[in-house]
């Protein structure tokens, strides 16, 4: 299902409005969506649309955007939050050329049981969490998957090759690249406690023997 965003043209000659206000940013938001052949092109956007198209394309997703010339395919370039209430107040998005491969950084999702993690204790280790792909813009996907089931002992691990990814898609990078392995559990050092005996022992040595009284001398009479 294709996600679509309606969009309108921007005049920049005229200020935003409202824009320092707060029900404006509730109402829309400004953003440009360009490429390499393409300008810049200011718009708003609704920002309850925006909400909800953000929060199911993720970062890498494709997005329609409808109300100026030919519907253009796009992918959300950035965005820029307001620091004081946190929401979204300007969206860059890059035009996608039909056909012609792209670049992208996948974030990676881990599924899955691990036998290594179940029934021999060990940590999983996330070596990382996107993949740079080249693929096609009607195969690029929201996320790619990572099977942690696959790791069955210590010496297991996962590699970006082992990945399956979209038929079009080409792994940018090293193949080799480590993706997640699962690390020995870190056995707690037992402190050795002595025995009752052996405290009384060492308490005694400290001590020692006790002293023997010195033997009082008689005075002098004073006469």
């Amino acid at each position: 299902m294709s996600l679509i965003l309606n969009i309108e043209k921007r005049d920049l000659k005229n200020k935003f409005p409202a824009a320092n206000k707060v029900e404006s940013l509730t109402e829309s938001i400004k953003g440009v969506f360009y490429n390499k052949k393409e300008e810049s092109t200011p718009i708003t956007i609704p920002y309850a649309d925006f909400k909800k198209v953000r929060k199911e394309a993720g970062g890498s997703s494709l997005i329609t955007l409808k109300g100026i010339g030919e519907d253009k395919e796009v992918i959300i370039q950035d965005i820029d939050f307001d620091p004081i209430t946190d929401n979204p107040r300007h969206v860059d998005f890059y035009v996608i050329e039909r056909g012609k491969a792209m670049e992208a950084e996948i974030p990676l999702e881990f599924i899955g049981v691990s036998p290594a993690i179940k029934e021999l204790g060990g940590m999983l280790v996330k070596a990382s969490y996107e993949l740079k792909i080249e693929v096609l813009p009607k195969d690029l996907p929201k996320m790619i998957e990572v099977d942690i089931s696959l790791l069955l002992d210590f010496d297991s691990q996962i590699l970006a090759k082992d990945l399956k990814l979209p038929e079009s898609a080409k792994i940018i990078g090293d193949e080799n690249e480590v993706i997640a392995i699962i690390t020995e559990p870190k056995e707690m050092e037992e402190e050795v406690i002595p025995e009752a005996g052996d405290i009384a022992e060492v308490e005694i040595e400290k001590k020692g023997k006790p002293e023997e009284e010195a033997p009082v001398e008689d005075k002098p009479s004073e006469k």
